[in-house]
């Protein structure tokens, strides 16, 4: 195969004409010559840190949307269903993967479950993480959640760790607000990377540090415009992730949006271009070409180097996407699950309470951490109850995995005039995460969801609109296109019942992370995410 266009040189900072020749899916020459082709030809775009699984999406199925956008590799974190269903999951994801040309690299999960004060659904020890690391199917330990188990020295962590450092592959940083001396101990761990960095100045103290900072702009959590003004200096210990991305979000744009994003900012074109496609191919050391010589034949048709819209995405040589479709074959699965709960009834969301102030979670607009702040409680009957008028509303997360009493709290920001909104995709443990006007529907939309053993739901007095998610109880077994759609058609119900978040459903699921501070809600209770450890809500004074 031969191929003519503007070869993009990111490395020597030219663009030139000519012809690229592919033998055997891989780069056998690259010549300048003189042609009339105007469109671009480049190493295509890597996300440097993502759940596959937040996609909704099988990983077959996610390619098949990330290569119309020019993305050829990932690398992938599989805690998600590894919280879900441990070892066997992740092996499921790699599999499947396998199946079609994309370049999945999966980790191995570090932190399953994510903390002790929650329940999921299985976990892994450091004598899996020894296991998975042997692999060469894992390419690095992922992301160390328990930033407060590497400063005070857990032995289990540690051990995590020591088995990555043992089979030479990178160990991947999760330290959110995690500066000075506790920084410093968290680095010499061995732990060089981060994309929880949501200022200027905690991601630049970072990359002074020596770590490399990966600016994320998912569906919820979004740093591109606090740490883009780092690039034109740092841009070579910098990187792209989206983290986690719905499916209607990756319908739209992937990488490609972060590059136009940053040239329009300013950011020099090929400072841009490393971030994008070379810079996590060097630091995870992945099997993904560069468009040199020699080097497998990734690389993608650009028509313009402002918009980056997409023309031809190429793996190992074979055509992916060509001018507005998709070539990934679809490949057929078996749905595996985990989910052991039975119908709740509305007296488990009552509060019985006399207080006059309670603790509340304060969500923010694309961010993942929250604030903890006390307001008024509103009480009907002797118990707490929402406040549309003041926007704090009953939470609940019910555990899926056995039969407990729901953790009962309130949130506020989410904006609901009605109804309640639901999910079985609660970062990390997965357990469903409900906010509501009542806790009738609040009850109604949790039961939703255990009749169909997981999925994204909302209900009002008269509807109820559900995203079945059969596979782990986080991703579906349908095509991209189809799960986009109608995930864009629950999230507009959700804001036709009043919220005001961009995200209602990514914002919602993590609203159970514990490792993300200040005020977050477990199966278990009310809990601290600064001082790591539960909190009542009622307050009295």
């Amino acid at each position: 195969m031969k191929l003519q266009g503007q070869i993009v040189d990111i490395e020597n900072k030219r663009i030139y004409k000519g012809e690229i020749s592919v033998e055997g899916g891989q780069i056998v020459s690259i010549n300048e010559k003189d042609h009339d082709a105007t469109n671009y030809i480049l190493p295509g775009f890597v996300d440097a840190h993502i759940h596959i699984e937040s996609s909704m999406l099988v990983p077959s199925e996610f390619a098949k949307m990330a290569v119309v956008h020019g993305t050829v590799a990932t690398v992938s974190d599989p805690h998600e269903i590894a919280n879900v269903l441990g070892v066997e999951g992740v092996k499921f994801m790699i599999e499947n993967g396998k199946k079609v040309p994309f370049k999945f690299n999966f980790g191995a999960p570090s932190c399953v479950p994510a903390t002790t004060f929650e329940s999921a659904g299985a976990t892994i020890n450091s004598d899996d993480i020894k296991t998975l690391l042997e692999s060469d199917d894992i390419k690095y330990l992922a992301e160390m959640m328990n930033y407060p188990g590497v400063i005070f020295d857990d032995d289990e962590v540690l051990k995590k760790i020591a088995w990555a450092k043992h089979y030479n592959k990178p160990v991947d940083g999760h330290a959110p607000g995690v500066v000075g001396e506790k920084l410093d101990k968290y680095i010499s761990a061995g732990i060089y990377t981060d994309h929880e960095s949501f200022t200027f100045e905690e991601g630049q103290e970072k990359l002074q540090k020596g770590m490399k900072i990966l600016i994320r702009e998912g569906s919820a959590a979004k740093n591109f415009e606090a740490l883009i003004g780092l690039a034109p200096e740092h841009f070579e210990n910098m990187m792209f992730c989206s983290d986690d991305k719905h499916p209607d979000d990756l319908l739209i744009g992937h990488i490609n949006q972060l590059c136009a994003r940053a040239v329009k900012k300013g950011v020099d074109l090929f400072k841009v271009l490393q971030m994008a496609c070379l810079n996590p191919v060097k630091h995870y050391n992945l099997d993904v070409g560069q468009l040199k010589v020699g080097d497998a034949a990734d690389f993608i048709v650009l028509e313009d180097l402002s918009e980056f819209r997409t023309l031809q995405t190429y793996i190992n040589g074979e055509l992916v996407f060509d001018q507005g479709k998709s070539l990934m074959p679809t490949v057929a699965f078996e749905n595996l699950n985990n989910f052991h709960c039975d119908a709740k009834t509305v007296s488990e969301f009552k509060i019985p309470s006399s207080a006059k102030e309670i603790r509340v979670i304060e969500a923010l607009e694309g961010q993942l951490i929250t604030n903890a702040i006390i307001e008024k409680a509103t009480i009907e009957n002797g118990n707490l109850v929402s406040n549309t008028e003041t926007d704090i509303l009953k939470m609940a997360v019910v555990n899926r995995y056995q039969n407990q009493p729901p953790a009962l709290a309130f949130i506020k920001n989410f904006g609901l005039k009605e109804g309640a909104i639901a999910a079985s995709v609660g970062h990390d443990s997965h357990n469903i995460v409900v906010v509501g006007v009542s806790d009738e529907a609040i009850c109604k939309a949790v039961n939703l969801i255990i009749k169909h053993k997981g999925g994204v739901c909302a209900v009002s007095t008269s509807e109820e609109k559900i995203v079945p998610l059969p596979v782990a109880g986080i991703m579906s077994d349908q095509d991209g296109e189809t799960i986009g759609n109608a995930y864009a058609e629950l999230d507009e119900m959700a804001k036709t019942l009043g919220s005001t978040l961009k995200a209602p459903y990514m914002t919602l699921s993590f609203m159970a992370l514990l490792v993300i501070p200040s005020l977050k809600l477990s199966d278990k209770g009310l809990f601290d995410g600064t001082g790591f450890k539960f909190v009542d809500l009622e307050v009295f004074s």
